[in-house]
């Protein structure tokens, strides 16, 4: 008896951990999708999968990855993408408690944060070569070209590094040419052909955080599979963003709102 009681403790504590240390499941994945520690070390992945912070998703030429995380956090990534779930702790009734931490190495996604703004909003952040993104409850996109490109749909992030803040809030578009330079507000226009289409593929994606993971109508909450299809199906229209077509940074002004 007592073995047994010691058994049920060990597996108790076993399935504890395991769903501690899990981020996030693949909602839905298309075309090549790969996870793993590391870009070199990932392998195949598919719809259903759950993802442990500190993996890496890949994504390959014409390929879509959308993940919904356990608070409700979705990310839509692009083709020719890297992303990292460098850190994400999660305790339902400690909000205190949340960090998300995240890396989008090179390519673009999307990332819809709303739930996460009456929580901790200030425990959230994307890491990019040039920019670490902060938000107040948010749905934006992110693509790295050499320079980075930012687009927000709702909400407001802030683009920090060594140089100050800048705010941008929904409707704008912002690029940083590196990790020395001040983010710049700059239009849509001015943005390269490739991110453009990007930004467009993305965008048009249904998709809002919270509501059921799974094959669900996007009001529900999550992106349904015709949906990250549909747009898998549009990525192979456009450029590689990863390749990039213009590493020339664009001449634009910002108005910083921390400091130089």
């Amino acid at each position: 008896m007592k073995d047994s009681i010691r058994w049920l403790v060990l597996v108790g504590a076993l399935l504890f951990s395991l769903t501690g240390f899990a981020a996030a499941v693949i909602e839905t994945a298309t075309g090549q999708v790969r996870a793993g520690p590391n870009a070199k070390a990932a392998t195949a992945a598919s719809a259903g999968q759950r993802i442990q912070r500190g993996s890496v998703i890949v994504t390959g030429a014409k390929s879509l990855a959308t993940l919904k995380f356990d608070d409700g956090q979705v990310a839509v990534i692009h083709e020719n993408s890297e992303f990292r779930v460098a850190e994400y702790i999660f305790v339902k009734d400690q909000p205190a408690k949340d960090r998300f931490s995240f890396e989008l190495l090179r390519g673009a996604l999307r990332l819809v944060t709303a739930a996460v703004a009456p929580r901790n909003p200030a425990a959230y952040a994307v890491r990019t070569p040039q920019a670490t993104i902060g938000i107040r409850g948010t749905d934006f996109m992110l693509a790295i070209v050499n320079p980075l490109y930012m687009s927000v749909l709702s909400g407001t992030l802030g683009a920090t590094n060594v140089a100050g803040t800048v705010a941008f809030t929904a409707g704008t578009t912002g690029m940083v040419a590196s990790a020395t330079t001040l983010a710049a507000t700059i239009s849509a226009a001015a943005l390269p052909a490739a991110v453009s289409a990007t930004f467009s593929q993305l965008s048009a994606i249904a998709v809002t955080a919270g509501g059921a993971v799974g094959a669900t109508a996007a009001a529900a909450g999550g992106i349904t599979p015709a949906a990250a299809a549909a747009a898998a199906a549009a990525a192979a229209a456009a450029a590689a963003v990863a390749g990039g077509e213009d590493d020339t940074p664009i001449s634009a002004t910002g108005t910083a709102t921390g400091t130089r």
